[in-house]
């Protein structure tokens, strides 16, 4: 049934999403003569790899310096980048990938190889399932330029300070995922572009009924300053990429 429910939605999302679509194409390809379409590498389900569309934000060629984690003022972004990514147009090409089978509506965010190679073994169950254009996590987590702003290095920051809390809140989308849980999330993450405090505080309520621990619930509000945790199932803060999952604990 959730299947069913991810094709009638992205059919429907596709026809309503095209004449954006179409429009800022234009603007993109207007900039610079290059494809407005970004085909970005991700790990899907099982860890198969899947190509993810977007609107292209960024320069031509920005992944080319491996920054995985984008900050506000990133100079690759472009001036339609910072409009489409503040409004989310950019992710509407993944109802396509919806359609494809490779994403679901609702799901953790599918990541780059760089990232789910240095998961620990919880956050592995995040590969069980299809990768998602909106969860909890996507919604809390909404802002996640700015939070990076402040720190040199994007990727590490991310590791510290997103990741750990990240996860879990994706974790806990999977435990309890339901067509009626599903619909509640694509309704929350259209509040939030518009009242971000207040899908915030309906988000705090469901995780309260999920019985989840209060510090998630705690950061989830998203009230307090973010500072630098273990990432599930580690008893250690990430100081590289390249520590290996083995190296992690249970």
């Amino acid at each position: 049934m959730s299947r069913a429910l991810d094709i009638l939605f992205s059919c429907l999302a596709l026809i309503v999403t095209s004449p954006f679509i179409a429009v800022c194409s234009l603007i993109i390809w207007a900039q610079d003569g290059k494809s407005p379409i970004y085909r970005a590498k991700r790990v899907g389900k099982n860890g198969e790899f899947f190509i993810m569309l977007k609107l292209r934000s960024m320069i031509w060629g920005a992944e080319q310096n491996q920054v995985d984690s984008t900050k506000s003022t990133d100079n690759r972004i472009t001036p339609i980048g910072k409009f489409t990514r503040k409004f989310k147009i950019d992710e509407f090409p993944q109802f396509w990938n919806v359609l494809r089978g490779e994403m679901s509506l609702v799901g953790p965010r599918p990541n780059v190889q760089r990232e789910t190679d240095i998961y620990t073994l919880a956050e592995r169950n995040l590969l069980t399932v299809r990768p998602g254009i909106t969860d909890i996590a996507s919604i809390v987590f909404s802002d996640l330029a700015q939070i990076l702003e402040p720190y040199p290095d994007a990727n590490i920051a991310y590791n510290q300070l997103v990741r750990p809390w990240k996860s879990r809140l994706s974790l806990v989308c999977i435990e309890n995922a339901s067509i009626k849980s599903n619909i509640i999330i694509l309704y929350l993450t259209a509040i939030a572009v518009f009242n971000r405090k207040s899908a915030l505080i309906k988000i705090n309520r469901i995780l309260a009924k999920w019985n989840t621990d209060e510090k998630l619930q705690k950061v989830a509000l998203r009230n307090t300053s973010l500072t630098p945790h273990p990432p599930m199932g580690s008893n250690d803060i990430v100081e590289h990429r390249k520590q290996a999952n083995h190296s992690h604990g249970c």
